[in-house]
């Protein structure tokens, strides 16, 4: 059989480089620019049999994967993906696999995301965007950052991500709270961080960071109640997913300054349309969704999407993702 494989969401153009695709019994075909429309990526894709996705920038829901009857084996960096429906898959005979998070040691893939939230953090404390386009333009000095030792850093989700977080804001000597549904005192003492409820979380952080899975239930987790309830001086920090925060009550807030500022790396439509209200909105500094996008990650991810595909070639066992 001619095999053909298909790279998805290649941004940076960087797919080739990272991965021996030369060795696959296969034509590999690299697509850089993010299909949208579902009759596209239909259109696109029909000749293939196996199709690498990136994370979940390309959806393929129900409708899809019945349009694609040549597909055989659907990989997605990671072991997660909620932009694939795995039951349809599974009906439709279409096998999903996965690799390993990436990152230089795998129990810690979650390490380039913490480092990016301190970016953001750093970034809208110190206005290190702004000063840097000031002193191009032949400017000095226009703004008075924020320390940030003695300042309170709000957790939201204090997971692995949101425990490394939460361990190196120890480090600026800041006082560390937290919340998330099943947070317990001796979770959050374990990184030097005290549980809070969700009001006093929003109330009393001066740097409030998201590090929570999407799911139904945190789907609009932080909306118009809970921003009205940040301090005017205070900022937050969103690198988990666009839409766990109601985006329009958030530019609202930052529009209409009842917040200090924001870091979003995420967002509920991605990429983002050209005339996206983010675009324009102030009192942000913006990331195009790259909390996992370092060289240690990308490593991973190729190289083990080329394992996974052999494997599946020659009938050998690859790491399957379950719809339950």
């Amino acid at each position: 059989m001619d095999v053909r494989v298909a790279v998805l969401d290649d941004y940076q153009g960087v797919a080739r480089d990272y991965a021996d695709w030369q060795s696959l019994p296969a034509r590999v075909e690299f697509f850089h620019e993010h299909i949208a429309d579902p009759r596209e990526l239909v259109r696109k894709l029909q000749p293939f049999q196996v199709v690498a996705a990136m994370r979940e920038r390309t959806r393929f829901p129900r409708e899809v994967l019945a349009a694609l009857p040549n597909l055989q084996l659907l990989v997605t960096t990671g072991m997660r993906n909620a932009a694939i429906d795995l039951a349809a898959a599974t009906e439709h005979g279409i096998t999903v696999c996965g690799t390993n998070s990436g990152g230089a040691a795998q129990d810690r893939s979650w390490a380039p995301t913490a480092e990016l939230t301190w970016g953001l953090i750093f970034a809208l404390t110190r206005n290190i965007p702004a000063e840097d386009r000031i002193i191009r333009e032949g400017g000095w000095q226009h703004h008075i950052g924020v320390e940030l030792e003695g300042r309170t850093l709000g957790v939201l989700g204090l997971g692995r991500l949101g425990k490394q977080v939460a361990s190196i804001a120890r480090a600026f000597n800041m006082n560390v709270i937290a919340w998330s549904q099943n947070l317990t005192d001796e979770a959050a003492e374990e990184v030097g961080a005290v549980r809070v409820d969700k009001e006093e979380l929003f109330t009393d952080s001066d740097i409030l960071t998201i590090h929570t899975v999407l799911s139904r239930r945190t789907r609009g987790l932080v909306g118009a109640a809970e921003l009205a309830l940040m301090k005017p001086t205070a900022y937050l920090i969103n690198t988990s997913r666009g839409p766990i925060v109601d985006e329009a009550a958030l530019q609202a807030a930052l529009r209409e300054g009842r917040i200090a500022g924001a870091g979003i790396d995420v967002f509920g439509r991605e990429p983002l349309p050209v005339d996206d209200p983010w675009r324009s909105t102030p009192r942000t500094v913006l990331t195009p969704h790259i909390g996992y996008v370092t060289d240690g990650t990308y490593r991973t991810f190729y190289a083990e999407t080329v394992e996974d595909i052999h494997a599946f070639l020659r009938g050998e066992p690859i790491r399957v993702l379950n719809a339950d």
